[in-house]
């Protein structure tokens, strides 16, 4: 490679989804009201598990920080491209990008493994339903919660590392809504060769385990699931199972979709619609997934609901 003029980056220009107004307004109007769903409904979740005592179980701990992480994430990046779509002010510090994607694969590597867990923790509830809490026993799932956050973390570092290396001559224009590493990657003019080998291999590695614990888990069920002769007992175990797989298949295909491949093969349509769903909708959907379908917690919410209607009505 040639030398080229390496300048020093103080800032990145974020070009966002569209350059059209009327679609902008959509897209802000869109995006402000599912972030508030995704504030609402996993702060809601987190307050139900914590206030209610019949929901103090390692399935729902692990939710709760399920919804800890989604509400984190969609926190990351979700307002920098509100305020993007509502004011056109595309500038993001070099520092504050950097800051934003790194908080943001820390926080996505931590649920990609949490959710793994919690296939092991359905796993266990289904399969293994006498030895269930001395499988899931306290300490076991803050061990399994503290693997989670350290691993999060090693991926995080290892980003810092790499992406610290990179250097930026041609332009600073990013073609996303927020600072992610393969469209700064393609922006560099570093040779991104080791640097893209390197974060595979510990992007990969963490797809890789957390997809062989899902995919054992949902077999060791089906197979259990289909031994089930009572029809009831059948479709309660299908129910629970039926949102976490929703979700994990979601959320690893669009995430594998823009991390498993080539910064070189970028593409700036296809990518910006997974992105838009790991980053926007998936954490929104989570908490109305769990709600919905889950008749311990529409239990709780119509117990919450009766005690506030019972002082009402003595007045």
């Amino acid at each position: 490679m040639g030398r080229r003029n390496i300048t020093h980056v103080s800032d990145f220009i974020l070009m966002g989804l569209t350059d059209f107004e009327e679609i902008r307004l959509v897209l802000f109007t869109l995006f402000l009201l599912i972030y508030l769903i995704t504030v609402l409904g996993n702060v809601g979740m987190i307050l139900i598990i914590c206030l209610d005592s019949q929901l103090n179980t390692p399935m729902y701990f692990l939710l709760s920080h399920l919804s800890f992480l989604d509400l984190s994430y969609s926190r990351v990046t979700t307002p920098k491209s509100l305020d993007s779509l509502l004011t056109s002010n595309k500038y993001i510090s070099y520092l504050n990008c950097f800051i934003q994607m790194n908080f943001f694969i820390f926080l996505a590597a931590t649920e990609c493994l949490l959710l793994s867990s919690m296939a092991y923790d359905h796993y266990a509830a289904i399969c293994n339903p006498l030895h269930y809490l001395l499988v899931m026993s306290t300490r076991r799932c803050c061990s399994v919660l503290f693997g989670s956050y350290l691993i999060g973390f090693m991926d995080s570092f290892v980003n810092v590392l790499c992406m610290s290396r990179l250097h930026f001559c041609d332009s600073n224009v990013i073609y996303h809504f927020f600072c992610e590493t393969p469209p700064i990657l393609v922006l560099s003019c570093t040779d991104t060769h080791d640097i893209e080998i390197i974060l595979s291999i510990f992007a990969g590695s963490t797809l890789l385990v957390s997809l062989i614990m899902v995919s054992a888990s949902y077999v060791a069920i089906l197979s259990t699931i289909l031994k089930i002769t009572s029809t009831s007992g059948e479709q309660k175990a299908f129910s629970t199972c039926a949102s976490l797989l929703l979700a994990v298949t979601v959320f690893y295909g669009t995430t594998i979709f823009t991390y498993a491949k080539p910064s070189k093969s970028y593409s700036l349509r296809k990518d910006h619609v997974a992105s838009v769903f790991y980053t926007i909708v998936i954490p929104m959907l989570n908490p109305l997934r769990y709600s919905l379908r889950n008749i311990e917690v529409k239990n709780v919410l119509r117990r919450v609901m009766q005690k506030r209607k019972g002082p009402k009505q003595l007045k």
